[in-house]
């Protein structure tokens, strides 16, 4: 077999997931425990951290509101110079790293450096919190479709979003990063046509033990969220499709030993 065609990409832009460590996919799995060097994200569990075979190099490239240990150009520097070093790199992000997760910037650094790469999908929370709160995305009669949207917006700018074609009742709307927006959301949804009765939910957490979320509507998820007391980072839905989430909340009544979020199959 000729291995210079069945080499190994030198960074794998790998998708973490929401949390779950038995949401990874094998193929990020089998590239996690065959790194060189990890350069993670600040949302990327500590289950998932585990699996990192002992002594594996950690670089820490997490951003937060207003906290960066990196820059983004700092990041990209930093994935050249592990692989034009020869290192088997791996770029580990939360959820999946080409929705709102600036993988593709990433990748075309390294497509103009010529070095070869991959991209390992994730799943991302928009679908996982969701469906690990009972509410799913797309339902017949409830919801036609799906947008994703982040609501975290540089520096407070004026924010030039097409509310119009968010504020679709036949339509679900999900929104990342959000949580800090939320009344600005929420008061651009009504006032572009939304009913204030719009359901809506807020995860935080979602998928981890962690997990808790607020449901309520238009008019009152700013003061369910206050009473919850819930954090980033946090998922908003909102739609139709969010009436079914106590029926269909089935996440805290599964076993622990079925608790996918308990569970240690990956661990070994």
């Amino acid at each position: 077999m000729n291995k210079s065609i069945n080499r190994e990409p030198v960074v794998s832009l790998i998708g973490a997931g929401p949390g779950d460590p038995d949401l990874l996919t094998i193929k990020a799995l089998r590239r996690i425990e065959q790194a060189e060097v990890v350069v993670h994200d600040r949302l990327v569990s500590q289950e998932i951290l585990d699996l990192i075979p002992q002594g594996v190099p950690r670089i820490y490239a997490g951003k937060s509101c207003g906290k960066h240990s990196m820059t983004q150009d700092e990041i990209n520097q930093t994935l050249v110079n592990l692989a034009k070093n020869g290192r088997s790199v791996v770029r580990l992000k939360g959820g999946d790293p080409f929705i709102f997760g600036r993988g593709s910037e990433e990748a075309l650094v390294l497509k103009r450096e010529k070095i070869r790469f991959e991209i390992v999908p994730g799943i991302t929370s928009g679908i996982a919190a969701s469906a690990y709160a009972g509410i799913p995305v797309t339902h017949r009669s409830l919801s036609r479709g799906v947008l994703f949207v982040t609501g975290h917006f540089k520096n407070d700018e004026a924010v030039e979003l097409d509310w119009r074609g968010m504020a679709n009742p036949e339509l679900t709307l999900v929104i990342y990063m959000g949580l800090h927006n939320l009344s600005m959301i929420a008061d651009n949804l009504t006032r572009h046509g939304l009913s204030a009765d719009t359901p809506v939910a807020v995860i935080e957490n979602g998928t981890s033990r962690e997990q808790r979320k607020a449901i309520a509507t238009l008019h009152t998820i700013e003061d369910a969220v206050k009473r919850e007391g819930l954090k980033s980072p946090a998922l908003i839905v909102v739609g139709k499709v969010v009436k079914l989430s106590d029926e269909l909340d089935w996440f805290g009544m599964v076993d622990e030993e079925l608790n996918p979020s308990a569970t240690t199959s990956l661990h070994g």
